[in-house]
């Protein structure tokens, strides 16, 4: 792996373990001015992803990010990544502690400024996930209607996340679909110079 590739993928790590650990001054450096972050549920200025991330953090909310294989196109002073993460959430549903796990990618734009790697636009893809309750003697029961108004790839994320508060967006990237075919090529045109790095996902409204 080349000096480029080694310092997006240093970026992409300090992203999850800044994060997870409440690091937030160094959470920031991360981020150019005006990134942009897209999860299941917030869509916004990274600005104020680490704000909204931070009191969630305080409160107690449990998100944590396990990061897997790298890969990595460069073009000049641009960039496309993509890492295998796995999100995992612990919350109460209906009185049973759970975990849910969620695998998929960070697809990442990335542009070097002053000699500096940052990420512009962060948007995860979406592949599969389960719930599990942390006392397998404990188990939760889903209302299947509810569940299946989710899309495939984060429904139980999805299920967790609305039963805590959350308000959760439909139609992100999966594995398969118009969605994910659309980010791929946003990420095609931004290596090949497009102004902006796509059109991210925005809150309903």
């Amino acid at each position: 792996m080349d000096s480029e590739r080694l310092a997006i993928r240093e970026v992409v790590e300090n992203w999850a373990l800044w994060r997870d650990a409440g690091d937030w001054e160094r959470f920031a450096t991360v981020w150019h001015p005006g990134a942009w972050m897209s999860a299941t549920w917030f869509q916004g200025p990274a600005t104020e992803f680490i704000a909204a991330t931070r009191e969630g953090f305080d409160r107690g909310v449990s998100i944590l990010h396990l990061l897997g294989g790298f890969t990595c196109d460069v073009v000049g002073v641009r960039a496309i990544a993509q890492t295998k993460m796995t999100i995992l959430q612990r919350a109460p549903l209906d009185g049973v502690l759970v975990d849910v796990a969620c695998t998929g990618r960070f697809y990442d734009f990335f542009e070097k400024r002053d000699g500096r790697w940052g990420i512009l636009r962060r948007q995860p893809i979406y592949e599969k996930d389960r719930l599990d309750p942390v006392d397998p003697a404990a188990v939760p029961t889903l209302d299947a209607a509810r569940l299946a108004r989710f899309p495939e790839g984060y429904r139980h994320l999805a299920y967790l996340q609305e039963s805590n508060g959350f308000t959760v967006k439909l139609g992100l990237p999966g594995l398969r679909g118009a969605a994910v075919e659309k980010l791929y090529a946003e990420g095609k045109a931004w290596l090949a110079g497009s102004p902006t790095p796509g059109e991210p996902e925005r809150r309903a409204g």
